[in-house]
């Protein structure tokens, strides 16, 4: 099973020892529930976020991307209680394994401009499209991670993974069969279009940076310490806010920023919190989805991230009254289908697992008996 290390079978040398391994799988999969309940909660508040902060008057594409990535600060209060404690437990050896300045530098420096970019193809899409259609096209992500994965990760796929990630990615496309329902009020087409294919874009850069980001975990940062992820996220996100920066300022969109306060529908303080909600939002799902990607794999983050694009739609309708018609419902049902699809190779992978340490623990039982007879 990808993130988790278990001892082989013939490694395995006492019942404590499986009874450890087996402690250690339930672990796993309480940090794995709660990585995807921080990547489903925080996406789906994000973008409802973003398409009301577009809806009450908000224009600017800079600063929904800065929001985004802003928020990283509050990230120093968990990675101070984590590095406090691991650092009792940090060996010298581990700590002459760190990759140099440089390195690190570039890592996160690199990861940092490519989410920039991909934020801002983001804010792009969800101005132009209504936030149902933004989540649907958004399921076209998975497909381009399997590529991504394949090659740069080298994912393995099992039927039913492939299964996953094409009934995923074909949920995704059955919006265009109708969208002509799906366009907001005052949208032309042309600027539909535009949106349709920044939302296309941002998703094909969001994966390659998902597996660029398993690639420095495994390969180059090399750690299993959990504070890894905060780091990976606060430097990154660093890197990307202050990007957000300089293009709020180099494109003049700041000087708009008091007239879009003042001219928001629900008034200056809702700006503010809207913004605040969101830079927090996005910060809840990049934790999640980084957390997925250091315990198992950037695909299977990805099938996490799509199928809470698949509640977009739902909620969607809720709180903004989007029309919720048959190709939206069909394609929201394939998505949970092609979700189940993958967790389900995952719980093949686990009772495969309890399996060969159940039937190693009776071989030892076997063994000692046999010994406590002689």
């Amino acid at each position: 099973m990808p993130g988790l290390e278990i001892q082989e079978p013939h490694l395995v040398t006492d019942g404590r020892a499986i009874g450890q391994s087996l402690k250690r799988l339930w672990h796993w999969w309480l940090i794995v529930a709660l990585n995807i309940l921080f990547l489903v909660v925080g996406e789906v508040a994000a973008v409802l976020l973003g398409r009301f902060y577009y809806e009450q008057g908000g224009n600017s594409k800079w600063m929904g991307t800065f929001v985004q990535t802003a928020a990283f600060p509050i990230l120093f209060i968990p990675l101070f209680i984590l590095c406090s404690h691991e650092s009792s437990t940090t060996t010298k050896t581990a700590l002459s394994n760190q990759p140099s300045v440089t390195i690190l530098t570039f890592v996160y420096v690199s990861l940092g401009v490519l989410l920039a970019g991909g934020n801002m193809m983001y804010s792009i899409g969800l101005s132009y499209l209504s936030a149902s259609t933004y989540t649907l096209v958004c399921a076209s992500q998975l497909a381009f991670n399997a590529v991504f994965a394949f090659f740069i990760n080298s994912q393995k796929f099992t039927a039913l993974i492939l299964n996953s990630v094409v009934i995923l990615s074909l949920s995704s496309v059955l919006i265009e069969v109708h969208s002509d329902s799906t366009e907001l009020a005052g949208v032309s087409k042309g600027k539909y279009i535009l949106g349709f294919l920044s939302t296309l874009g941002a998703s094909a850069i969001y994966s390659l940076h998902l597996s660029f980001m398993q690639f420095s975990f495994q390969k180059v940062l090399k750690s299993k310490a959990f504070s890894m992820v905060l780091k990976m996220q606060i430097y990154t996100s660093l890197v990307a806010t202050c990007v957000c920066i300089v293009g709020l300022f180099a494109s003049g969109e700041w000087k708009g920023l008091k007239g879009e306060m003042d001219g928001f529908k629900k008034g200056r303080s809702s700006y503010v919190m809207t913004l605040v909600g969101t830079a927090v939002a996005w910060q809840v799902t990049s934790v999640g989805a980084v957390g997925l990607i250091f315990v198992v794999s950037s695909l299977f983050s990805n099938v996490i991230s799509t199928l809470a694009l698949a509640l977009g739609p739902g909620a969607a309708v809720i709180f903004f009254h989007d029309k919720m018609d048959g190709v939206k419902v069909v394609a929201m049902l394939m998505a949970f289908y092609g979700f189940a699809s993958y967790f389900y190779q995952q719980y093949l992978d686990e009772s495969k697992l309890k399996a060969t340490l159940n039937n190693v623990n009776e071989v030892l039982n076997e063994s000692t008996s046999e010994m406590q007879i002689i």
